[in-house]
């Protein structure tokens, strides 16, 4: 049986803060990265794929937190998956609070560029639709979260 051709991919990045360790062609990677091994359980009708990833402060990340989910914090990474338009394209906006990244990876003892890269595949798996609402479905999502990282010869993110 033969692949689903994979869909065409636009990435647009933002910075909202200064993030030195994370220039474009890194999170590009990684994102195209998780596209490439996760395309087949892309929604069927999505010929393309646009995100649009955002670095941001505290500030904003609370600001976002509290607008979008009424929590009165700054979280690591917010996804904001909008399905697959009339024409085939699937768009999601992906939200990444860097300095709660940064205090996340000293406070478990791993390197900022793992975390990161955990963060930024967190954010494109809900971004195809993943979630983990249930033990179920975080546990989907952690063992394909730890397959692609794997692939990025990152340790298991949830193995601490």
């Amino acid at each position: 049986m033969q692949s689903p051709p994979r869909p065409d991919f636009s990435l647009s990045v933002q910075y909202g803060t200064s993030a030195p360790e994370l220039p474009r062609w890194r999170l590009r990677n990684w994102v195209r990265s998780a596209l490439n091994h996760v395309y087949q359980w892309v929604e069927p009708e999505a010929e393309r794929v646009e995100l649009s990833l955002r670095i941001v402060d505290t500030d904003e990340g609370r600001e976002l937190n509290n607008q979008f989910r009424e929590k009165a914090y700054a979280t690591n990474v917010l996804t904001f998956e909008y399905g697959v338009d009339p024409v085939g394209t699937l768009r999601a906006d992906i939200v990444l609070c860097y300095p709660v990244l940064l205090d996340e990876a000293r406070q478990h003892g791993k390197p900022v560029l793992h975390h990161a890269a955990h963060l930024t595949i967190h954010g494109v798996l809900h971004a195809l639709g993943y979630d983990h609402l249930d033990d179920a479905q975080a546990h989907e999502m952690e063992l394909l979260e730890t397959r692609l990282l794997a692939r990025l010869n990152i340790p298991d993110p949830y193995n601490t």
